[in-house]
Parts: C-alpha cells; sequence; structure tokens
C-alpha cells in the first residue's frame, strides 16, 4: 500500500513522543484504562495523532468495556486500512492510518449493540481529539477577523512596538 504522507524513520521519530512513535510506527499498544481519550464525551472528530488525518466521528464512539475508545464506524470508509496481524498467537485484523500507515489499533466483529458490529479499538496516543467547539470557535474568529479587515498573522491596529508586551 502507497500511502500520500511518507516520512523516514527520524523524521517519525522527531515527530511523535516515545509512546507516541511506540505505537504509530511500531504497533505498540497503551495500557487499558490510560489514555486520554478513553472517556471523552464531547462532539467532534478524532484525527490521527501522526498525520491529522480525520478517522472517527464522536457520534460512532461508544463504551464498549475495553479500555480503550471504541467505535463503531469510521469517519469515511477510505479513512482507515486494515491489515491481517498474527502477532501474539492469535488473528486479529489491525487497523491503520489509510494517509500514513500509522498504527491505530483493531477492529473486532463483537459490537452486536451497533450499528455495524463492530468495535474499533483504538489507542489514545494514536488519536488527536478536536471538539466541534473549538472549530465553530476559530471559524467564528476568523470570520469576525475577515468582517474586520484584519490579515490574519498581522498586528491589529495600534500594536505595531508593541511585541513582547
Amino acid at each position: 500500500m502507497t500511502f500520500s504522507v511518507i516520512k523516514s524513520d527520524a523524521e517519525w521519530r522527531n515527530l511523535l513522543t516515545p509512546m507516541e512513535y511506540n505505537v504509530l510506527r511500531e504497533a505498540g499498544t497503551e495500557r487499558p484504562g490510560t489514555g486520554e481519550l478513553l472517556h471523552e464525551n464531547r462532539a467532534g472528530t478524532y484525527h490521527c495523532r501522526a498525520c491529522d488525518a480525520e478517522l472517527f466521528r464522536s457520534s460512532t464512539k461508544f463504551d464498549s468495556h475495553c479500555g480503550w475508545p471504541s467505535f463503531y464506524d469510521p469517519n469515511e470508509k477510505d479513512a482507515v486500512v486494515y491489515v491481517e496481524d498474527r502477532s501474539f498467537g492469535m488473528v486479529r485484523t489491525e487497523v491503520q492510518c489509510a494517509t500514513c500507515g500509522s498504527h491505530l489499533g483493531h477492529v473486532f466483529p463483537d459490537a452486536p449493540q451497533t450499528p455495524t458490529g463492530k468495535r474499533y479499538c483504538m489507542n489514545s496516543v494514536s488519536l488527536r481529539f478536536v471538539a466541534d467547539s473549538d472549530v465553530v470557535d476559530s471559524e467564528e474568529a476568523a470570520s469576525d477577523d475577515a468582517a474586520a479587515g484584519v490579515t490574519p498573522g498581522a498586528p491589529a491596529v495600534g500594536e505595531a512596538g508593541q511585541a513582547g508586551e
């Protein structure tokens, strides 16, 4: 499989924390119950921590009681790719980001309570959460700036020479 985001091992190591690198690039796993996104309940989107591709919507997240954030469907059907994983003496289906090939977790057909019957069991460290309210706030700020004639990154009137204050 060819991914659209390709980086060298050194580039990934510089971009990611050691834990992120272990999980995303070496198919490691965070300990169950420890992930920062396990109990995230706000509306929003979950992105790949490595390349920022959109992967899951919060509307598909559910509490599977497995110790990792669980979803029943990716945001888009082509957002993830599936790889047979025969590690640890079992056969599982690994889920990777379709944009950069990073390891996200595994998918299991053991969630009959969901519309798809699937449980995408993802590592929190593989994901970055963007709350819908954060997107709305940044869009409103950009809209307000545009209405006021402010160029992003340009100092506002009266700010010249006030750097560092």
